[in-house]
């Protein structure tokens, strides 16, 4: 059972969101949650078709709350494939890596310079059409989106050695 109060259960998708300051600190906490262990994962890398969608999808609503849009990023894309083949890994929704304390550092790591960085995790036997539409229905996830300083996207799938949770990282960014 998750702990955070930054964590909600949706018709069976758990998903938590994150905004972790330039800093570099996490506030994600202790967001986690045992989900699949054992066997192969499918890492399937950063999808250009989940990211079209995930970039259209975030831009509707930032359009109806008057705010820029968004474009795709491949280095915050890489984060988010990276992030959630390593949560089917651990079989682990967390904001926390397994070798980074979270969204922030794992985007620096790969050459972003952010000004802010936050995410949205989930993990459940959804699409990724899914997992944007809960987002977007859940008040701290759709704070992430509405972020008006936000200008990069980047979206990652992985499934969990069960064969059927699906693991998803969604990274809204801005550089330097």
């Amino acid at each position: 059972m998750l702990t955070s109060k930054h964590a909600i259960l949706t018709l069976g998708l758990l998903t938590a969101a994150c905004a972790a300051p330039p800093s570099g600190v996490d506030s994600a906490g202790s967001d986690n949650a045992q989900l699949s262990a054992g066997g192969d994962v499918q890492c399937s890398g950063a999808s250009a078709a989940d990211n079209r969608i995930g970039v259209q999808t975030t831009n509707i609503a930032r359009a109806r709350a008057g705010l820029p849009r968004v474009q795709q990023n491949a280095v915050l894309a890489r984060a988010a494939a990276e992030h959630a083949c390593d949560m089917a890994k651990r079989g682990s929704m967390t904001h926390n890596g397994s070798s980074s304390s979270g969204p922030n550092a794992r985007v620096k790591a790969l050459g972003y310079r952010p000004m802010l960085v936050a995410e949205n995790i989930a993990a459940g036997p959804y699409d990724v059409n899914q997992a944007l539409s809960v987002w977007n229905a859940s008040p701290k996830h759709r704070d992430n989106i509405l972020r008006p300083q936000v200008r990069d996207f980047g979206i990652g799938h992985a499934i969990g050695s069960d064969g059927r949770t699906h693991f998803w990282a969604a990274v809204y960014g801005a550089s330097h």
